[in-house]
């Protein structure tokens, strides 16, 4: 268990993309959400965000989780199927989920995909980057809402 721990954290970090360091994290953490997207992002776009939590070198997620994608093989199941996730959360909890799931459990081993402040073991090269971009989030956020049904 502690060799797929530090397989899936020296991937996450591996899977960053240099982005700008952000003066404000363009987000507001309102009870157990983010209510507004955010900053810079339009509406999000489900297949977009689809392709992206497919995607194993953009996002990771399948490294951890199961979701209704069978053309991927080997997915994770360390974190919570994604089927059902869009009847389980609503926007703004999937939102905060994503953008630093460490707001819910200090201990998780999830990235903060958008967060950049108080991170732990954070390389030089990418600190004040974030992992995906405020569009990407959104995406996935959007993907994530349409999966209304448990996994049977």
């Amino acid at each position: 268990m502690a060799a797929r721990i530090v397989g899936v954290a020296a991937a996450v970090a591996l899977s960053v993309i240099a982005r700008p360091a952000m003066a404000d994290p363009g987000y507001v953490i309102d009870g157990d959400g983010i209510a507004a997207p955010l900053a810079g992002a339009v509406a999000g776009d489900a297949a977009r965000g689809r392709a992206l939590v497919a995607n194993r070198q953009a996002s990771l997620c399948l490294l951890c989780h199961t979701g209704p994608i069978p053309e991927e093989r080997f997915q994770g199941d360390l974190g919570p199927d994604l089927q059902g996730a869009g009847r389980r959360w609503s926007a703004p909890q999937l939102r905060l989920r994503i953008v630093d799931a460490g707001h819910f459990n200090p201990t998780t081993i999830m990235p903060s995909y958008y967060k950049t402040d108080d991170l732990n073991s954070v390389a030089p090269a990418f600190q004040g980057k974030t992992i995906l971009t405020a569009q990407q989030i959104e995406d996935v956020v959007a993907w994530l809402l349409t999966l209304k049904e448990q996994t049977p």
